[in-house]
């Protein structure tokens, strides 16, 4: 269970400079591979060959063994990874929870061990930009390795990128790729406009990120975890 707070969002909302964040209750852990297989055995129209490509691209699950064998690529306690925002969401849906919104995953991320908002600590911001700088093809480890935030909350930094619910209304600027350009890889700048607080280099990556990607899309390092 997560408190509610009044919270001054790394991103610039147009209605206030400080969010109110009801109560709500989060993941200890992001999901594993384990949990997404008893899901998809579960609900095989979404096993990987059988999700339509709308809702899941080609590399959807590419490192399970088979469409319901996880193999020596994807531990049963590793976060499962290379899976669509629809097939995340339907996860969520399917335990009777959602996926988290940004505001409530940003609340929870801004905590460290001790404190509830650690975010202008340099040293806590220096040690999750040393994650950030990690080839994307490093091996994973299993949830739940890392010390528990002050919200008993572990793994929201230095393991995976994670789905937000609301994550394609996070650029709030018009981007690049509507201006009929053909480099979309432009519009990451203009996350920067829509700051509070620029300095915050690891929320900005993380709002680029998610801008980038349509909700078919699949990366070796983004999965998710649940909400309610």
């Amino acid at each position: 269970m997560i408190p509610g707070a009044v919270f001054k969002s790394a991103l610039k909302y147009e209605d206030a400079t400080r969010i109110k964040v009801a109560p709500f209750k989060l993941m200890r852990t992001p999901v594993t591979n384990a949990d997404f297989l008893s899901f998809v055995k579960a609900h095989p129209n979404w096993q990987r060959g059988k999700a339509p490509v709308v809702f899941a691209e080609k590399r959807y699950l590419a490192h399970w063994q088979g469409a319901t064998a996880l193999g020596p690529k994807a531990r049963p306690d590793q976060p499962v990874v290379n899976v669509s925002w629809f097939a995340a969401d339907a996860y969520c849906k399917a335990q009777g929870a959602r996926l988290p919104d940004w505001r409530e995953w940003e609340l929870v991320a801004a905590a460290d061990e001790t404190r509830t908002d650690a975010r202008k600590d340099p040293v806590w911001r220096e040690r999750i930009l040393r994650w950030y700088s990690r080839p994307s093809n490093t091996a994973l480890m299993r949830v739940g390795l890392q010390s528990p935030n002050a919200y008993g909350v572990s793994d929201m930094h230095g393991l995976i990128w994670e789905w937000t619910g609301d994550y394609a209304s996070l650029l709030v600027d018009a981007d690049n790729r509507k201006q009929g350009d053909a480099d979309k890889a432009k519009f990451c700048g203009a996350a920067a406009l829509s700051m509070n607080d620029r300095e915050n280099y690891a929320v900005l990556m993380r709002i680029a990120m998610l801008s980038s990607l349509s909700a078919s899309d699949v990366t070796v390092n983004l999965g998710f975890r649940c909400a309610q």
